[in-house]
């Protein structure tokens, strides 16, 4: 699946353009090189060639850069740095990674009842794992998965 490279959206293989930021869609194939367009004028100092101003390229890949979004600290600092804030796909991993670690959160705190909070303390935890494991694979693999309800409200701040 391709995705936005302006405002990380997910893109129908055929699209020209983003349905969500209407960016034209860069499409690495061999007619698009120098014989459809001739060679590329060099642009100015800081410019890429074609006269395109200069972006910066992160230096790790989106799929991975989700992935490790799930570690709670890392989803914070790619909320905080450049170009990954700007990237949708990162942004809803981080924002679902924040969101599943207070849920986590919030519910081990519940276990300490007596009792009730003891039988269920090892199906949480188990579930939470679980829970764990395919969030960073599904994001690794490039997808969107999104959780019942921190999903949406994820996807939404994304």
């Amino acid at each position: 699946m391709a995705f936005c490279t302006a405002c990380g959206a997910p893109l129908n293989e055929t699209a020209a353009f983003c349905a969500s930021c209407g960016a034209a869609v860069k499409r690495d194939n061999a007619a698009a090189g120098p014989a459809a367009g001739g060679p590329a004028e060099p642009g100015p100092a800081g410019a890429a060639p074609g006269g395109q101003p200069a972006t910066a390229t992160p230096a790790i890949s989106q799929n991975l850069a989700g992935m490790l979004c799930y570690i709670f600290f890392a989803a914070v600092i790619f909320l905080l740095v450049e170009p990954y804030n700007r990237n949708r796909f990162i942004r809803f991993h981080a924002f679902q990674s924040i969101l599943f670690t207070v849920a986590w959160i919030v519910l081990h705190g519940v276990v300490v009842i007596p009792y009730l909070g003891w039988a269920l303390w090892p199906i949480l935890e188990l579930a939470f794992l679980i829970a764990w494991i395919v969030l960073l694979i599904k994001a690794y693999q490039g997808q969107m998965f999104k959780l019942p309800v921190i999903g949406e409200f994820a996807e939404q701040h994304a």
